[in-house]
């Protein structure tokens, strides 16, 4: 903690910024304590309370710009690789897709206090073509309640702080251990909790081009769109598949066909949603279903066709497919 309180006595605002703007960009580097610790700073008159928070908005505002500007240019791909490197990537695209199509871009007012939606949020505004306006907008309005909070925490409780900091200086290197075992105790547990959701859903792939195969020969009997009307409307849907509500399952099981194989995907990374509808279906009795391996985004990667979802065509950020002969 006496590292921290040099460096940001050393370097002020710079320290902030560059800290926040590496917070936002994808680093592993909190920078809450840095905002609480310059709050009791600017408490005691170390710095003005509007340049403090003036400083956190512009590196929030910059890093998530450009994010916005990856989503904008590359789509799903960029919501791919967060999701890969998150903690809890098998409900990352589900859970922003769901926040997005209920609130659009005012969501990015509190994207930053949601686990695991800040920057695929932002990289979603770009990829759902957002007015750049309308993202800087509310994206300033976010980072200025997230870095206000823990400015205005460490600016009330200064003097609470500062007794923290003393009880941590004084434990020395065994403060910086407690800290630092907490961090590492939290990831491993997130890890192995996440090790074993996978083990229960691994069952049968089948691969895009198995699936184009069995489409061709006339060989399937049902394919299942699990993600949300709004993923669906953005990059389409495999031909003529139908839609199931992964929270629902029961109640669409009268439009799958009892006879012939079933296929569910959805866009999440390892398939986790569509493994699960699969299981809920093997469950009510259906003897052959399979998760599709990758997804919508690997059928799209590989050329196949996709069609549009309602009466809007498909953004111009969907890969172009080839026809299906």
């Amino acid at each position: 903690m006496s590292h921290l309180i040099h460096l940001i006595e050393l370097y002020g605002l710079a320290f902030v910024f560059v800290n926040v703007l590496a917070l936002q960009a994808g680093l592993p580097f909190p920078a809450y304590p840095t905002l609480i610790v310059t709050g009791a700073l600017a408490a005691g008159g170390h710095y003005p309370v509007a340049a403090l928070v003036a400083t956190a908005v512009a590196a929030s505002v910059v890093s998530d710009t450009g994010w916005y500007i990856a989503g904008r240019r590359f789509g799903g791909r960029v919501l791919r690789t967060l999701c890969r490197v998150s903690l809890s990537p098998d409900t990352c695209v589900r859970q922003t897709e769901s926040i997005f199509e209920r609130y659009g871009a005012p969501s990015l007012a509190v994207a930053k206090f949601v686990p695991g939606f800040a920057s695929v949020a932002t990289a979603m505004a770009g990829a759902v073509r957002i007015p750049a306006w309308r993202f800087l907008v509310f994206d300033a309005i976010g980072a200025a309640l997230w870095s206000g909070v823990a400015i205005a925490l460490g600016y009330v409780f200064s003097a609470a702080i500062n007794d923290v900091i003393k009880v941590l200086d004084n434990m020395g290197r065994a403060g910086l251990a407690l800290l630092a075992l907490g961090f590492i105790a939290y990831i491993v547990i997130r890890w192995v909790q996440r090790q074993r959701f996978l083990r229960q859903l691994r069952m049968d792939r089948v691969t895009v081009e198995e699936l184009h195969e069995l489409m061709n020969a006339g060989q399937l009997g049902t394919v299942v769109d699990v993600r949300s009307p709004f993923a669906q409307a953005f990059t389409g849907r495999i031909p003529g598949a139908i839609t199931i509500d992964v929270n629902d399952v029961r109640a669409s099981l009268s439009a799958v066909a009892p006879q012939g194989e079933v296929v569910v995907y959805c866009a999440c990374p390892n398939e986790a949603s569509a493994a699960k509808v699969a299981k809920a279906l093997v469950q009510h009795g259906f003897k052959r279903v399979r998760p599709l391996a990758g997804g919508i985004d690997a059928w799209i990667e590989s050329g196949f066709a996709v069609e549009a979802v309602g009466d809007e065509p498909l953004p111009d950020a969907t890969v172009p497919a080839q026809e299906m002969p």
